[in-house]
Formats: structure tokens, sequence, C-alpha cells
């Protein structure tokens, strides 16, 4: 495998040790709602991940096998969404994320992350074709029916609650309300779905993030102040670990643009 391309910020604040990585778990995982896992190799694929070493959590997560293929998929996905230069390198990374999320599920159907992360990726690989494009193959149900199982499965995963948000609102966009209806998005269950996110984890930048795009998208320039405040609030956000530090890096850069 090519060598994946380095986190691009100082890491020091995000390397933890196993007891570290306990002690703040709750708080780190506030977002996908993954138990803390018994496994020191997984662990330490854990720590990897949070320490922006996604090759090598994604290669540890591997080896160890079962609740290590969570940590691979996450370190894949978000690898591919914010650090690969290579647009076709980046979407067949989605695609492999996905693939390996639909075998998990197989061995573990009551596993929200394998239907989180198959659901991401997608997601992921759908925006990189054209929304439109991803709709017309299908993807979006498959989108749509995986979040709304992870949310079954586990009604706390923050996370699940903002990419579905976004599926709404992102559909809502690209082909209009009408349009829009076939696939099963609407306006009211997209807005509340955000508030859900923030409510479960109020810290998360990439709520407030997703959340502000949602609203615009959604409800047009009349939420723009709103929206601008919630991108404003995920920039001033403290990061706990290297996606946290990617996610704000990237509301910053949204705001200077």
């Amino acid at each position: 495998m090519a060598k994946w391309t380095a986190f691009p910020h100082d890491n020091r604040a995000f390397q933890y040790s196993p007891a570290t990585l306990k002690k703040h778990w709750a708080r780190l995982h506030a977002g996908d709602a993954e138990p803390f896992p018994k496994d020191a190799a997984v662990q330490q694929a854990w720590i990897h991940f949070h320490a922006g070493e996604f090759q090598l959590a994604h290669d540890a997560g591997l080896a160890v096998g079962g609740a290590g293929i969570t940590v691979a998929n996450k370190a894949q996905a978000i690898y591919a969404n914010y650090l690969e230069k290579k647009e076709k390198t980046k979407l067949e990374m989605f695609l492999e994320v996905a693939e390996r999320a639909g075998a998990q599920q197989e061995e573990e159907p009551k596993n929200p992350n394998a239907y989180y992360w198959e659901a991401y990726a997608i997601g992921r690989y759908g925006q990189g074709i054209s929304v439109a494009k991803a709709l017309a193959q299908g993807l979006g149900s498959k989108v749509k029916n995986a979040l709304e199982k992870t949310i079954e499965l586990a009604p706390k995963h923050a996370d699940a609650h903002i990419a579905l948000g976004a599926f709404h609102a992102e559909v809502i966009d690209k082909v209009g309300k009408l349009l829009g209806k076939t696939q099963g998005a609407d306006t009211a269950t997209g807005l509340k779905l955000f508030v859900q996110a923030l409510q479960l984890n109020p810290t998360s930048a990439i709520a407030m993030v997703e959340r502000a795009n949602g609203l615009v998208m959604l409800e047009g320039d009349k939420r723009m102040k709103e929206a601008e405040a919630l991108y404003a609030d995920a920039a001033a956000c403290e990061p706990m670990d290297a996606m946290e530090a990617l996610d704000i890096a990237m509301a910053r850069e949204e705001m200077e643009d």
C-alpha cells in the first residue's frame, strides 16, 4: 500500500496511553458511541487514530480484526476525506470502507458503526461523483437506510444524526423539495436531526459545521447569520484528537474564504 499523507498538524497533545485513552474515551467517542475496547491491540489502534497516525491505525485495526475493523474503517474514511490528495484514490478508499463495513454487518448485525461507516463512505463517495449521479444509482436510499439503522441500534450516535441531517439537506439542495420527497428527504426532519446531534455532542465542531451548511441548504439566506455564528463556534473549539483538529481547521478555512 502506498504511504499515506502524514497528519499536517502538531499532534503532541493527542498522544494517549491506554490509561488516558480510557479516561477520555467518553469525550473522544461522544460522536460515534463506540464502546471502550477490552482488547489491548484494539486500544493501541485507537491510540494511533487519535494521534493522527491514520495508516498505522488502519493497519493495526485490520491486523486484529473484530472491533479493530471499526478503527480501520474510521481511520481510512477520515484520512480519505481530509488528507488524500488524489480524487481517484479517495473514491477507491471510500468504496473499500463501504465494502468492509458491509461485510462487518454480516458478522455483527447489531454493531451500529458497521452501518455508520458504510453510510459515511457511500455518502462521501456520492459527493465525489455528484449527488445527482449518486441518487440516480440508488446510493441515497443505501445511505439513509444505513444511518437510520445506526440510530435504531445506538440512539445516542451523534455522528449518525449529523450525517442523516446532511443527507436530507443535500438531497433537497440538489434536487429540490418535490424530487427530494421521492428520496425520503424532508426539511423539517433534517433541521431536527441537526439539533439532536448538537444536543448529543455539544462540543462537536463538525456537528456545528454540518448544521451551518444544512441551515443554508434547507432555508437559504435567512439562516446565514446563524450559520456564520455556528462556523465561528466551530473554529473556536479545542480539539481533543487529530480528527477534531482537522474538523476545526476546515471550519477556520471556510471562515477565511
